[in-house]
């Protein structure tokens, strides 16, 4: 006798194949709202397309705190905290946001994309793009037809004793809170690093009233334009060359003075060279690094590009990512010298999204990328090099690196596990970067994974940059062999109280108590009774 085999019984909680709700869809989501993601939305709004421009401005003072999303260093003033006066402060630093009202676009404040999604083989369940945005209200789905990346750059870290202290912060927070938000508590700041960016965080903080004691800079001049060091001595401010901070010294209320150092060209610091300065702010503008890690955990390739700044997004002529759809523009997409001191280049890549967008050609602008230069992009690899090997090698007293996750220079490359989990030097087998990753390039996040850098609360924003770095003196490979740590979504933090609120289809809701449930945990889903309720025989 045959008998036909029976099917399993069918999962009536299983999530395959279900869907998250999406709240509503628009034609162009732009994210960052500075002059390039501005300028997109309000041409892609005059030619009749729905538009949704969101920008996570006015940051939460609880962010901010967390370093997120630059580095803010507790110079926040407690005007922060007032959620109105901040909302008004970044709408009247922004002529183009009530430009952008004005044509139309649904202009989102306080609004964070946390992460982009479409169709690939690891994500089944999106059956069209959808990007996830969290506000106070909560997380939300929403669809599009193309987005539009404009999201900025951010500062690399540089770690010395005491950069943990508070009132070391980024260039680009400083400029945010002194020029956006008027809410910079700082009266006296060194800013660390001369290129073109650094310099212009240096003017704007000595416009809002800071007293900027120095420039210090690793390299033997200044990598940026002669116009702007000319700015710079106009106003008194000493460049000091060949030299970094060897030290900060501080107390509770954060950072009260920086010694400073002379280096050779090997980055061996002089002690007897070593020079005091006061100030209870270091802005650290080495470098500006693209925000690339929304395209990158969407899919889109990048590339290490040093005449554009870095890892950046791969595009063509048109702003168009490798991902058809996705469009990158602005200081996103690539920075150099002219880029930061002439807007118009950003508005015109803005421009050149849009057209692609509408697959029509704009008139009177060029569709070839204008060609990165400036003096300040001309050996990227070896000026981080020196940076690093001249402070944070260097640097006496090991300091933390990753500062989330207490770990040092010296545990990246002995490939340590973090001290706070008990582990005992003495019974580790002995291990490096060669033995653990054989003779290819060392990947981050094998050490990330191994010694928890960059894996803690600001997820690898001050780090990220530095271990690449490392990773590549310790192994003699140009920077762009060594691939920054990989990002995935979420790529903000977010409470696990605003997932809660999102909606759910009811397929998903209704099985809550299989999924959730301790009395009916322990049995089958076909032994449930409907909804994933409990039968009337078990006791609860």
């Amino acid at each position: 006798m045959i008998t036909e085999p029976t099917q399993p019984p069918v999962d009536p909680t299983s999530v395959n194949g279900l869907r998250p709700t999406v709240d509503e869809d628009v034609d162009v989501l732009v994210v960052g709202a500075g002059i390039a993601g501005c300028t997109a939305a309000i041409e892609a709004a005059r030619v009749g397309l729905s538009v949704v421009l969101v920008d996570e401005n006015p940051v939460d003072a609880e962010a901010m705190g967390n370093e997120i999303p630059v580095h803010f260093g507790n110079r926040m003033t407690g005007a922060v905290r007032n959620r109105n006066a901040m909302m008004e402060a970044v709408l009247e630093a922004s002529p183009l946001l009530v430009e952008a009202f004005e044509a139309g676009v649904d202009v989102r404040l306080s609004t964070a994309c946390w992460g982009v999604f479409t169709a690939a083989p690891t994500a089944a369940w999106v059956d069209r793009p959808i990007a996830g945005l969290v506000d106070s209200g909560g997380v939300k789905h929403l669809g599009f037809t193309s987005v539009v990346f404009a999201t900025g750059t951010r500062d690399m870290g540089l770690a010395f004793p005491g950069w943990d202290l508070p009132g070391v912060m980024g260039a680009v927070a400083a400029r945010r809170l002194a020029t956006t938000y008027g809410a910079l508590d700082a009266e006296r700041a060194v800013v660390v690093g001369s290129g073109t960016e650094a310099l212009l965080a240096a003017l704007d903080l000595a416009k809002s009233g800071v007293a900027v004691v120095a420039v210090v800079e690793a390299a033997s001049a200044s990598p940026a334009s002669a116009d702007l060091i000319a700015q710079i001595a106009g106003l008194g401010i000493e460049v000091l060359t060949d030299s970094v901070i060897a030290r900060a010294k501080g107390d509770a209320g954060g950072v009260i003075e920086v010694t400073v150092a002379r280096v050779n060209a090997e980055g061996r610091q002089d002690p007897a060279s070593e020079r005091p300065l006061a100030c209870d702010t270091v802005v650290l503008g080495i470098a500006a690094v693209p925000v690339i890690d929304l395209l990158e955990a969407a899919g889109c390739r990048t590339v290490f590009d040093p005449t554009r700044g870095g890892h950046v997004p791969v595009i063509d002529g048109r702003q168009t990512t490798t991902l058809a759809g996705h469009y990158a523009v602005g200081d996103v997409a690539g920075l150099w010298s002219e880029k930061s001191t002439d807007p118009e280049i950003a508005k015109a890549e803005a421009r050149r999204a849009v057209s692609a967008i509408l697959k029509t050609e704009n008139a009177g602008e060029a569709l070839a990328t204008p060609e990165p230069a400036g003096p300040d992009r001309g050996d990227l690899d070896g000026y981080l090099k020196h940076w690093v090997r001249s402070t944070v090698v260097a640097a006496a007293g090991e300091p933390f690196l990753c500062q989330c996750e207490d770990v040092t220079a010296r545990d990246v490359l002995g490939v340590r596990p973090p001290k706070y989990l008990g582990w005992e030097p003495a019974t580790q087998k002995p291990s490096d970067l060669a033995s653990l990753l054989g003779n290819g390039p060392p990947n981050p996040d094998q050490v990330k994974r191994l010694t928890r850098a960059g894996m803690g609360q600001c997820q690898g924003r001050r780090c990220r940059e530095q271990v690449a770095v490392l990773l590549a003196l310790e192994t003699g490979r140009p920077l762009g062999e060594i691939a920054l740590a990989t990002y995935r979504a979420p790529v903000r933090p977010i409470a696990l109280a605003q997932f809660s609120e999102t909606a759910e289809v009811p397929e998903m809701s209704a099985h809550w108590q299989a999924w959730f449930g301790i009395p009916s945990m322990w049995l089958a889903p076909w032994d449930l009774g409907p909804g994933g309720t409990l039968p009337e025989d078990v006791d609860g």
